[in-house]
């Protein structure tokens, strides 16, 4: 029975979109070099033609060489990650996550400004 097709990520997948968001369009050598590990250049050529299939990336030949640019932007694979995350271990509620961090202890003082801050620029903005 074949595989079924995932469109999650993989971390090393993640990884290579990391290098992507950062620094743009790039060979697989580039990629490579940018990598926080060192991989063979053949394993970072293998996931960049995964993530293309998986229409994570787009890819045009110039010269003798697929330069590869991300296809998804960061924003837009967070958002959807986080949405997914939720759901699967808080059935939905964004609360839930914010009240886990809370009670963990996961959010310092500033960061807690920080979002105090968040919250009533958003309520401002519901205003208008």
């Amino acid at each position: 029975m074949p595989r079924r097709k995932s469109e999650q990520m993989t971390p090393l997948e993640l990884e290579i979109m990391q290098v992507l968001w950062e620094i743009g369009p790039a060979t697989v050598q580039q990629v490579q070099k940018e990598l926080k590990r060192e991989l063979a250049y053949t394993t970072v050529q293998t996931m960049l033609t995964v993530l293309h299939r998986k229409n994570k990336v787009k890819r045009t030949l110039k010269d003798k060489a697929y330069i590869y640019k991300p296809a998804v932007s960061r924003t837009k694979f967070t958002g959807h990650a986080v949405r997914e995350f939720i759901d699967r271990l808080f059935g939905g509620s964004a609360e839930g996550l914010v009240m886990n961090l809370l009670q963990e202890k996961h959010l310092t003082k500033a960061k807690l400004a920080e979002l105090h801050a968040l919250i009533e620029e958003e309520e401002r903005n519901a205003k208008n």
